[in-house]
């Protein structure tokens, strides 16, 4: 059902977006992914071929539109199309409002929220060929708001709003949007180190799992907004 396939899957060298790529991979979907370092592209890339010689490593910042443009340009150069498209990358600073400076804050909107609508922005015109699907990692901090959150928060809320709203705009082009939502992931982001620790949260190929069976899905129905959990909370 995937085959022949091509997806782009921004932040994927570690993490969510690395399981995501991972799962797809697997089964049978051509994945091209990006990340801001070269050196974390390039790890990534050898890590993912044993899955699939069909994955491209791409160094492209979110926070920059002619760097999406370019990336979306490469994937097309490499595959020759676009299908799907995973709007992942995401960073977090948690500090209580007064303490969190002008820098962090734009750093987490422009990273987070920007992000995701200039890989829209550089891949829709493609999505619009495919009658493709464009997905959206948010988080449960994007419906529930907590103490020294305040800028992952905002950024996390907008990812939902935008994305919500951009699946009314792309839905009469057969474009389907989904904004995942969730909770504890075993990934390093926040300076974690995944160890046993991290056992009972959602790990990266659980995210895989998950966007595979939403790709997956009858394209006459429509799973706009998923929140999704660890089953039973750790300590």
């Amino acid at each position: 059902m995937l085959e022949n396939k091509v997806a782009y899957i921004t932040g994927g060298t570690k993490g969510i977006g690395f399981g995501i790529a991972k799962i797809l991979l697997e089964n049978g979907v051509s994945v091209a992914f990006s990340g801001r370092k070269k050196e974390d592209v390039e790890k990534a890339e050898q890590e993912l071929k044993p899955y699939s010689e069909n994955v491209l490593g791409i160094v492209s910042d979110v926070k920059n539109l002619d760097s999406e443009e370019k990336a979306v340009q490469s994937v097309k150069e490499k595959f020759g199309k676009l299908d799907f498209v995973i709007a992942n990358a995401g960073l977090g600073v948690f500090k209580p409002v007064d303490q969190l400076s002008a820098e962090e804050w734009n750093d987490m909107i422009e990273t987070n929220l920007t992000g995701v609508f200039y890989t829209l922005k550089a891949s829709v015109e493609e999505l619009k060929k495919t009658e493709g699907y464009y997905i959206t990692v948010a988080s449960l901090a994007g419906a529930n708001f907590f103490e020294n959150g305040a800028g992952y928060n905002a950024s996390k809320f907008g990812v939902v709003g935008f994305t919500q709203a951009a699946m009314i705009d792309l839905r009469k082009y057969n474009i389907k949007s989904t904004v995942i939502m969730p909770g504890s992931v075993a990934t390093n982001f926040n300076g974690n180190i995944p160890s046993e620790k991290d056992a009972w949260k959602i790990q990266p190929e659980d995210m895989g799992n998950l966007v595979l069976d939403i790709l997956k899905m009858n394209p006459r129905v429509l799973p706009s907004k998923i929140e999704f959990r660890a089953t039973k909370p750790g300590n």
